[in-house]
């Protein structure tokens, strides 16, 4: 099964698995969901934005807009801890 986000403008997932072990995806999901939303590609449809914030080298997430219009920023270096990787879902398109 492929775990992306590159569905059509729109598309619902398929399918969601729980993440078994820390990747710098999960840490971007784990981003994503900590600020309300499945992932990049619904984070894209809600806010009309091309683009996410990231940090340069790295990749990671920098900053995501809520719901509620106040923001997320996250550090540069990995926020997920092994805890926590089994509560992210990773969506299948």
């Amino acid at each position: 099964m492929s775990f992306d986000a590159q569905g059509d403008a729109g598309s619902k997932p398929k399918s969601v698995n729980r993440a078994k072990q820390w990747t710098d995806e999960v840490e971007n999901l784990y981003r994503f969901q900590q600020a309300g939303y499945r992932d990049e590609l619904e984070y894209k449809q809600v806010k009309q934005v091309d683009l996410v914030d990231r940090w340069p080298g790295t990749g990671f997430v920098k900053k995501l807009q809520r719901r509620d219009n106040t923001f997320y920023y996250y550090n540069r270096k990995r926020e997920c801890e092994d805890k926590e990787v089994n509560k992210v879902k990773m969506y299948a398109y």
